[in-house]
């Protein structure tokens, strides 16, 4: 059995890369959600964090990334990064 070549396993872990690139981004947008579920029931990012036992600025920062990627993918003709 021939082992891969080294431009195979850089193609390989490339795709590996690509998919869990992906799935870090979905896991953000839903972990957005939750958040904003959490600030509309306990009212602010500050009891939000409070409650989570991380920093507002933590919260906030998640928060603030997600608009801004959902922001960019509204745009008509942004381009995208994946």
């Amino acid at each position: 059995m021939n082992p891969k070549s080294w431009r195979d396993r850089v193609h390989d872990e490339e795709k590996l890369l690509e998919q869990l690139n992906g799935l870090v981004s979905d896991a953000a947008t839903r972990r957005a959600e939750a958040l904003r579920e959490g600030v509309a029931q306990l009212g602010t990012v500050a009891d939000v964090a409070r409650d989570l036992g991380r920093s507002w600025q933590a919260v906030d920062q998640a928060l603030k990334r997600d608009e801004r990627k959902r922001k960019k993918a509204s745009e008509p003709n942004a381009p995208t990064t994946e």
